[in-house]
């Protein structure tokens, strides 16, 4: 099930489901974005709100996020930012509402458990994409933009997802090509769905990673989770983001010799024999491709190439 493309004059609801924001003007100035872009924008009521380490109460986030989708007069929801605290609004979700207005849903970090229990719940494909804070031109960069329009407003597939820096290096690992649904997100995030209702189902598709700010004995914690509960061995193939900010927090020798993430990852899925992609500009990182999830791509180890085979949209008279 997708959602209708969108253009300009629509209106975006936007919803803090997880963490406040530090400085409310990142609210305001979210907001400004998106009406300079064409955009009507709809607050939920509490996406301004502190409440501990949350933007609101449990019920009060989810609340939003239900308005947001029940409204006949939004037509795409946006996280703000993510942070920590969406697994919470998970029993208070109206997935029928969801199911029954599907709507563009963007967000990523955090965000990653909403997208997962609404796919597995309502089969909407959503967007793993920026927060609207990196929306002000001071945050957001050409790369970002380009690749959000491409997956939110074109009914045309996004295509190869090139780098941002053609300097930059792809890591390949095994061989092959494989095409396939795409499922996945933060992995901290995706380990924290394994035992309950919303546990990710990648079997037979291609599952995506990514994360910040964990050293690498702590990615290794989260791969070897991933194993244990037998979702490496389903996937049919693995493409990994940069994981920005992943090394020993203060190993500082003066010949730098340490297990990276790029070992945990060869360890883990060599053996697999499926092909695995490691270092795109997903996620956490200043630019950022955005994807729709549990649509076609195509992931090729040998070619290095990541493809999104078929357009997360469809056409808006359709």
């Amino acid at each position: 099930m997708k959602p209708k493309q969108l253009k300009k004059g629509d209106a975006i609801g936007l919803v803090s489901p997880a963490s406040a924001q530090y400085n409310r003007s990142w609210i305001t100035r979210s907001v400004s974005a998106l009406e300079s872009w064409g955009y009507k924008v709809v607050l939920g009521k509490h996406a301004a709100r502190k409440h501990g380490f949350f933007a609101g109460t449990d019920q009060e986030r989810s609340s939003d996020l239900n308005e947001m989708f029940r409204r006949e007069d939004v037509d795409a929801v946006m996280a703000i930012d993510g942070g920590y605290g969406s697994a919470r609004l998970l029993r208070y979700l109206d997935f029928d509402a969801i199911r029954q207005n599907p709507k563009i849903f963007l967000g990523f970090s955090d965000i990653t458990i909403l997208h997962l229990a609404i796919n597995k719940l309502t089969g909407l494909t959503t967007f793993h994409g920026p927060g609207a804070c990196s929306f002000p031109e001071e945050y957001l960069t050409a790369y970002t933009k380009a690749q959000l329009e491409k997956a939110l407003c074109a009914a045309e597939p996004v295509g190869e997802i090139a780098l941002a820096n053609p300097k930059k290096y792809i890591h390949a690992i095994g061989s092959g090509a494989v095409e396939a649904p795409i499922i996945g997100g933060n992995m901290s995030m995706i380990c924290t769905t394994l035992g309950t209702p919303y546990e990710i189902d990648v079997t037979g598709k291609v599952l995506f990673l990514e994360d910040v700010h964990l050293e690498p004995w702590y990615i290794d914690h989260n791969m070897a989770h991933l194993m244990n509960a037998g979702k490496l061995a389903e996937a049919a193939g693995i493409v990994i983001g940069e994981c920005r900010d992943c090394e020993p927090r203060t190993h500082q020798p003066a010949y730098y010799a340490d297990t990276s993430i790029e070992d945990i990852f060869e360890e883990y899925l060599s053996p697999l024999g499926i092909p695995v992609l490691f270092g795109y500009p997903l996620g956490h990182t200043a630019d950022i491709a955005t994807l729709p999830m549990g649509v076609m791509v195509r992931l090729d180890a040998d070619k290095k190439q990541f493809a999104v085979l078929e357009s997360g949209v469809q056409a808006a008279n359709s």
